[in-house]
């Protein structure tokens, strides 16, 4: 280790000298302490967290993640061009020391910097609550600065895709003329098998089944919260929609009714349960859809419980751990692009690639369409062409890459109060970091131990 420690001691002098700590530190302070001054929420406890922690932890990843590209690509790139790298490799000391010693001393700065901002906006957050009226700082002890886990109600996957297959081979038997365009058939047989489940006409009632599982033991004595989530089929006069919610089961469990409701559609409601669930920890919970026309929640976001599962200190610590690994991330591609390019096309390179993360909704949408011509509104379907059958392939295999580093979304879960697990933390770091850092920077190591030195400093 010895090595190692003394190239992320060499690598934490630079960065003083550069005074790029100095500055990276003030600028995090500054849109910690400057941006929830700036920007001002509604007085609810939900604006507050979500203007505080949103924005804040957004700047304070964006500030560290361009940092470290700009450091992990300098500081190598830099070196082998001033010819410091030669006077270091002459040493017994192996070249791959070298690489994974400054990306240590990297990862050690992104540590500090992130302990520093971490608390400040912790601090900041804790003393602005005590700024917020009584009711609020109830909702934000109980609903926000918490971790909470969730629960959802079965999605019917399976079935929706049996019955979808078997009404679509009846079509087919009926109507052979619609193999012409089996994929758009498929597509709307799909889409009506499921307004089964989550259609709810007027005047009926509809029931879901949200088992949940090993979390009933922390649920015990403690209020459950709703989170539901409608589309209506035609607008109303008030733009809301009445409704009525029971949860429990008649003669086995507690009954909860609440008063009629007033909801508006496609927005995010939650509200407080009582925890009356059964022995095996299913709660059951029914909606009275008392309007003059249909209601759909959808099958993924619908409906969800939400239950605390433990504090928010150790959960917001886990959120900035996997910030953490995102730099990691990042500190192994600038390193990986400075093993064989000059300061200028290695940071070219290494933004290219994180402009190319941050584009995943488009390659998204392509792959998932089929196509990169998109939907022709004057044909009313999807463009083909030749280039599709490479490029469909390719950015499939680049989404899956880049979803392995944003599967995670730390950021929303804290400013929702959802709990971000050991679990999760656990997988953000062997995704992340073992994975695909460990992949990103083998390939480094190995061009930096094969590219000749004397070389690139001759050209």
């Amino acid at each position: 280790m010895q090595p190692l420690l003394a190239i992320a001691w060499l690598t934490w002098k630079a960065a003083f000298r550069f005074r790029l700590f100095l500055v990276v530190a003030a600028l995090l302070l500054g849109s910690v302490v400057g941006l929830p001054l700036l920007i001002k929420d509604d007085g609810t406890a939900r604006g507050f967290t979500q203007i505080l922690l949103t924005y804040t932890l957004g700047t304070i990843t964006a500030l560290l993640g361009l940092s470290t590209l700009w450091l992990a690509c300098g500081t190598l790139a830099r070196d082998i061009e001033d010819c410091t790298v030669q006077v270091v490799a002459i040493k017994p000391i192996a070249r791959w020391q070298i690489w994974l010693g400054k990306w240590l001393g990297i990862l050690l700065l992104n540590a500090a910097l992130l302990t520093l901002s971490g608390a400040s906006v912790y601090g900041l957050l804790q003393w602005r609550a005590t700024r917020l009226p009584a009711d609020q700082q109830k909702i934000l002890r109980e609903e926000v600065l918490v971790a909470r886990g969730s629960a959802k109600p079965p999605t019917f996957d399976k079935e929706i895709q049996q019955e979808t297959d078997r009404l679509l081979r009846q079509r087919l038997q009926e109507n052979p003329d619609s193999r012409a365009n089996i994929a758009e058939a498929r597509k709307q047989i799909l889409e009506q098998v499921k307004a089964e489940y989550q259609v709810i006409p007027t005047g009926y009632v509809h029931k879901w089944e949200v088992d949940l599982g090993p979390a009933k033991n922390l649920a015990r004595g403690q209020p459950l919260y709703l989170r539901v989530k409608f589309n209506a089929a035609n607008k109303s006069t008030s733009g809301t929609f009445d409704g009525r919610w029971q949860v429990g089961v008649p003669r086995k469990t507690p009954l909860w009714h609440s008063e009629a409701m007033s909801l508006a559609p496609d927005t995010f409601h939650e509200f407080e349960v009582p925890a009356n669930y059964d022995d095996k920890g299913v709660l059951t919970v029914a909606f009275a859809n008392a309007n003059e026309t249909a209601l759909l929640f959808p099958l993924e976001d619908g409906m969800e419980v939400l239950y605390r599962e433990g504090s928010f200190g150790l959960n917001f610590a886990r959120g900035i751990g996997i910030i953490f690994c995102w730099m990691a991330l990042l500190a192994t591609l600038g390193l990986a692009s400075a093993s064989f390019l000059s300061f200028p096309v290695a940071a070219f390179l290494s933004l290219g690639v994180l402009t190319l993360a941050l584009s995943s909704g488009t390659i998204s949408n392509a792959v998932s369409e089929g196509t990169l011509m998109g939907y022709n509104s004057e044909t009313g379907q999807t463009g083909r062409s030749v280039l599709d059958v490479v490029a469909i392939p390719v950015f499939r295999a680049v989404l899956g890459v880049i979803n392995l580093a944003k599967d995670f979304s730390p950021i929303d879960s804290l400013s929702t109060g959802r709990s971000v697990t050991w679990g999760e933390l656990g997988q953000a770091f062997g995704q992340i970091v073992l994975i695909l850092g460990g992949s990103i920077g083998l390939i480094g190591i190995i061009i930096f131990n094969r590219r000749e030195l004397a070389t690139a400093q001759a050209q």
